[in-house]
């Protein structure tokens, strides 16, 4: 059994773009008037926001959990090749801020000018960006999206860099008032731990999603065994492989000897070791080897 989450994650998506191009039109705005380089390089990550936005639904509508004839283990990994998207546009980011900030220190520009009116609209700026952030997540955690959880990350990394550069601008805007000329840098010199946010961002992304896109075991074999060797008429369980995503579609083989030589009375016996794999994992696809008692293994992985 499959689920298929990829109508409530659209809408979000959907939701959290226009969001994102709302937030980019002021970032960009405020940051050409103001000549802030960390603001111009936040509305720069914004762009990646809605660049995800629009990857993430193209993704969506390619990965449908239900299998064909090209494609037997379904679509889902689309959506994980699109959270990769994701944590790609936020490494281009991290390259735009760097060179952006070193370009400013070694050749430098005119001032950068505030004013307490554009603060407040960065600060509605922000409040959006956490919505959309926590909004994101919930969705996401709640129908198991991954590119949701991805996005959501990358906006929470918005997040931070939006309230970084607010506290860069502050600094600027009151660096007279407190005969502090050194404030006015601030600007250039917060630019650089916002690159590593944006890096940070990209490998939580990575992190989650390489695993999958590799094949890695997703549930530890030992715990397989334990639950299947409960199962009455089993008499051993080996060479057991899984793959997938906790949550959203789990694929586990195994090889089964039974202490039944009808057919009949094993096949039951694997319908109940399915149906309580399933009723711990879920949705989950298994395959059983059925095996005569000579090929007991006490090999439980493949390793």
């Amino acid at each position: 059994m499959t689920r298929d989450n990829r109508r409530e994650t659209r809408k979000v998506l959907i939701i959290t773009l226009w969001l994102n191009l709302l937030v980019l039109i002021i970032k960009a705005t405020v940051g050409i008037v103001t000549n802030s380089l960390s603001l111009q390089a936040d509305a720069l990550h914004s762009v990646t926001d809605s660049a995800n936005n629009v990857l993430g639904l193209v993704t969506n509508q390619m990965s449908s959990p239900q299998p064909d004839k090209e494609h037997p283990y379904g679509h889902q990994k689309f959506e994980a090749v699109g959270a990769l998207g994701i944590a790609a546009f936020l490494g281009i980011a991290c390259f735009e801020i760097v060179s952006s900030a070193l370009e400013r220190l070694f050749f430098g520009t005119k001032a950068v000018t505030i004013t307490a009116g554009q603060l407040w609209v960065l600060l509605i700026v922000l409040g959006i960006n956490i919505f959309v952030a926590y909004y994101e997540r919930r969705v996401g955690m709640k129908i198991g999206s991954e590119i949701l959880i991805a996005d959501a990350y990358h906006t929470m990394s918005d997040v931070w860099i939006t309230i970084m550069v607010l506290l860069g601008l502050i600094g600027v805007w009151q660096s007279d008032s407190l005969h502090m000329p050194w404030l006015k840098h601030l600007d250039v010199v917060l630019a650089f731990p916002v690159a590593v946010l944006v890096i940070k961002s990209a490998w939580e992304v990575l992190r989650r999603n390489l695993p999958w896109l590799v094949d890695q075991a997703a549930i530890a074999p030992e715990l397989i065994h334990e639950i299947v060797m409960t199962v009455p008429g089993v008499v051993n369980c080996h060479d057991i492989t899984s793959r997938g995503l906790l949550g959203k579609q789990v694929f586990i083989e195994m090889h089964l000897v039974v202490d039944r030589e009808d057919v009949k009375t094993a096949h039951d016996i694997t319908e109940e070791v399915e149906r309580r794999l399933e009723e711990r994992f879920a949705p989950v696809r298994i395959i059983i080897h059925i095996e005569p008692p000579g090929y007991e293994s006490a090999q439980i992985s493949v390793q």
